[in-house]
């Protein structure tokens, strides 16, 4: 093998999963970027592929493979390094049996991405699975050393807090990202300032659990934190990206109520509303309960935008339950909604939970029930989205749609990439910037608007 010096120091990557893995993917790109690697916008002439895989349920776990072996068979010379959420969980087996990969490489310290660069390149075929760093103060996420930021522009995810301690019966994300692991509010504080000193419009506040913030310390800091980001000068909105219900903190709409800059989106995964299946889950909830906290937001907050997410086909879920839910988004009238069907994950507790196989039958039945939701849910969206036409509303611009005077953009009752588009009409727009437009009429999920003159 040549010296480093020969190598071509470029590299491609490619980011699947949730915004927590995005963050993952820009710390590895500053951190390569700091050995003197160029991250590219193409395959075609990178050196290196890196695939930051999602490992959270069985059709992320298929499509990482999927886009392993494309690149492959694209690129039978590259080199090709299977990192993140499913390198994590399942490296072993990875490195063993996957011959088409060139090393592995987990998530739970990715300081250690040059080293594992290093080996690769070294002639080596390296399988590195760190546990998590030992950082003075805890502060052990390094989301804030980033400048290549994979979002459109305007916007910015900032990870509060790594891991999970809640222990849902069906979730496997304690098992890849551990326990939950906070950082300090004044480290968050200072990546927030440096963002905005940046241009960025929009920081989006995301962690496992949001609600959870502090709890490895014995504290329930989000207020604090919400009240430290309030004392920040300039324009900006902040978006809370999935808080726990259960653990709710009420303390947050008086919060929001004082700095409308905090926007009252609430992203609340309620997942079911039967308390029995509630309880298998390992969750504490209740139609009753849930619908309560949906109508404290509502009257403390009349604008404020909920959305939420449902899981179907979870073991012991039956018809009945299935009409209580239908009937639960009857009357919540929720924004925004997302289904999906369970997925059986190994070392789970639910595993192994009424049954040792999710067969065809039960498959088919949970992906009907999951389409009925879907259609009831979307004709509630619609109406919602109906009553916005003829509103006034400021638009974050994130791309231009070449050659048609036409912009894309989102409305602060809209999170990035799940709750529809504007597209907005006009001339000499800016992406990352805001403007206040006019919504003249629907489009299916998305919103069409005029500049507000």
């Amino acid at each position: 093998m040549k010296q480093s010096h020969t190598i071509n120091k470029t590299f491609y990557i490619e980011n699947l999963g949730c915004a927590k893995n995005q963050v993952d993917a820009e710390t590895i790109i500053f951190m390569l970027g700091e050995s003197g690697w160029s991250r590219l916008d193409s395959p075609d002439e990178a050196g290196l592929i890196i695939v930051n895989t999602c490992g959270f349920i069985s059709s992320a776990k298929q499509e990482s493979v999927d886009t392993v072996l494309e690149f492959r068979s694209k690129y039978p010379d590259k080199k090709i390094l299977f990192a993140g959420c499913m390198a994590q969980r399942y490296g072993d087996r990875l490195h063993e049996d996957f011959e088409e990969i060139d090393g592995v490489f987990g998530n739970s310290d990715l300081s250690l991405i040059n080293e594992v660069v290093d080996l690769l390149w070294s002639g080596n075929r390296p399988l590195m699975l760190p546990s998590k760093p030992s950082i003075p103060e805890k502060d052990s996420l390094q989301s804030f050393k980033r400048k290549d930021l994979l979002s459109f522009p305007g916007s910015a995810y900032v990870k509060i807090a790594e891991g999970c301690s809640n222990l849902c019966s069906f979730c496997a994300i304690p098992l890849i990202r551990g326990k939950i692991d906070s950082r300090l509010i004044d480290s968050i504080i200072q990546e927030i300032k440096g963002l905005l000193a940046s241009g960025i419009k929009e920081i989006n506040l995301i962690a496992q659990d949001l609600s959870s913030f502090g709890m490895d310390r014995g504290q329930k800091d989000l207020p604090e934190l919400l009240r430290e980001i309030s004392k920040l000068e300039g324009d900006f909105w902040i978006r809370l990206l999935y808080i726990h219900p259960d653990y709710f903190q009420d303390e947050i709409l008086d919060i929001m109520a004082e700095d409308t800059r905090i926007l009252p989106y609430f992203d609340l995964p309620f997942q079911h509303v039967t308390p029995k299946i509630l309880r298998q889950m390992n969750r504490k909830g209740s139609s009753e309960s849930y619908s309560e906290l949906i109508s404290k937001i509502r009257q403390k907050l009349p604008n404020s935008t909920i959305r939420s997410t449902f899981m179907v086909g979870f073991p012991g879920d039956n018809i009945l339950h299935y009409r209580e839910l239908a009937l639960f988004l009857e009357n919540s009238q929720l924004d925004w909604v997302g289904f999906f069907v369970y997925s059986r994950e190994e070392n789970t507790k639910a595993y192994d939970y009424g049954f040792k196989g999710f067969d065809k039958m039960r498959s088919r039945i949970a992906r009907y029930r999951k389409k009925s939701l879907e259609i009831l849910q979307q004709e509630i969206t619609v109406e919602k989205l109906n009553s916005l036409v003829d509103t006034v509303v400021p638009v974050l611009i994130e791309e231009e749609i070449p050659d048609e005077d036409l912009y894309i953009g989102r409305s602060s009752f809209q999170a990035p990439d799940v709750d529809g588009y504007i597209v907005v009409e006009g001339t000499g727009l800016t992406p990352g910037e805001i403007y206040t437009c006019r919504i003249v009429r629907r489009n299916g999920f998305d919103l069409s608007a005029v500049i507000e003159k």
